[in-house]
């Protein structure tokens, strides 16, 4: 369960720290390395390729400062382990190997190079994207899959550190606990499924109806008004908005839901438009701009990037796409309130993670997409 994973992390992070030892703290995800003190993400941390093969290395030289420092380290513990596709994971034993073979001539033989790795996570959580890849493709590319798993040890963590709060009110606690076993039931293929068609195994399961919204000839304004009560009086507290989200796979039915809460935030409307552009170094096609004119980018939807118009009020609440600072919080996953909106930059405060109520300023980010389907890679700033 996560909150005793974060209680055994700290607990071991200080113990060692508190000795002298050097302990690496990563995680694969941005929101999740600013949960522990000093932690980073493991592609910043361990400079992993982002496109990352069987063959890949790390960019670590024998030497520098990060290499020193990771011979001296007692202790890599690397949170949400099982985001991460095992090449991420094979690219880091391997540079592991490589930096520690002086120190110890037994390092090609031993997982990591011999230093002792914790890896923390839910495999019934989020598994690496693959994309276009089916459920076999994902399993494949799971940490399970590596032949670094034949070292692992599994330790299991089973209390739900969620219930404790709750023990004050016995309804309430009794029903977060049916809905958490509800839950694991699920990811333990627990519940009775049926099979489509198309799918050709059991995959469907049928939802209690007490879950489920009803009714109705706007399914958006629904789930809106049952997710954010009173939200045109409510938007711009942080702990309102801490407590709710709507989740969606689709990112057009994102679009409709932002349209639609749009209409409940008070004050003028700013629209913000990308300058789009092909990266001259992705393609060797000749008059790639003829072909592929700036308003035909412009319409392009990619996933991860916000599209060509982004529209936001003041008291919007937001989110990052991108690491942008991390030490101060900006990084990917991180929300905020918009406070103000200028021609070049937008302020923000920011209401999740340890930088709760800070003010900081998003500047204009150069993003690109790589989808396969396109021969050229777009630049959108």
């Amino acid at each position: 369960m996560e909150g005793q994973e974060k209680h055994v992390y700290r607990t071991l992070i200080a113990r060692l720290r508190s000795e002298g030892k050097i302990v690496f703290a990563v995680a694969s995800s941005g929101i999740a390395a600013l949960i522990l003190q000093g932690k980073r993400t493991a592609h910043s941390r361990f400079e992993i390729p982002i496109n990352h093969e069987e063959n890949s290395t790390c960019s670590i030289n024998q030497g520098t400062q990060l290499a020193k420092l990771i011979t001296r380290a007692s202790l890599i513990i690397w949170d949400e382990t099982p985001m991460h596709h095992r090449y991420a994971f094979e690219a880091v034993d391997k540079t592991l190997k490589d930096i520690l073979r002086f120190d110890d001539l037994n390092s090609s033989d031993n997982p990591f190079g011999g230093k002792t790795v914790m890896l923390g996570g839910d495999f019934r959580q989020i598994l690496p994207v693959v994309p276009k890849g089916g459920r076999h493709e994902v399993v494949l590319a799971s940490i399970n899959n590596s032949y670094l798993w034949d070292y692992c040890m599994v330790f299991n963590l089973k209390t739900n550190m969620r219930l404790n709060p709750c023990s004050a009110d016995i309804s309430t606690s009794n029903s977060i606990s049916e809905f958490s076993k509800w839950v694991l039931d699920i990811r333990d293929g627990k519940i009775e499924s049926i099979s489509r068609e198309e799918d050709g195994e059991p995959s469907w399961i049928k939802i209690p109806s007490h879950l489920l919204i009803h009714g109705g000839d706007n399914p958006i304004g629904e789930i809106v008004s049952i997710t954010y009560p009173s939200f045109h009086n409510s938007y711009k507290d942080a702990h309102y908005l801490q407590e709710r989200a709507i989740l969606t796979p689709k990112n057009h039915t994102v679009d409709e839901i932002n349209s639609h809460m749009m209409q409940f935030v008070a004050g003028e409307q700013h629209s913000y438009l990308s300058s789009d552009s092909i990266c001259k170094a992705s393609s060797n096609v000749a008059d790639q701009d003829m072909i592929y004119p700036v308003e035909f980018l412009n319409t392009l939807h990619f996933s991860g990037l916000p599209n060509h118009v982004l529209q936001l009020k003041v008291g919007n609440p937001i989110m990052l796409l991108r690491n942008i600072k991390q030490n101060v919080g900006l990084c990917n996953g991180t929300r905020l309130i918009v406070t103000q909106l200028a021609t070049w930059i937008i302020e923000g405060r920011i209401i999740t993670g340890k930088n709760i109520g800070t003010k900081v300023l998003i500047p204009m980010v150069i993003l690109t997409a790589t989808e396969s389907k396109w021969p050229f890679v777009l630049r959108r700033r």
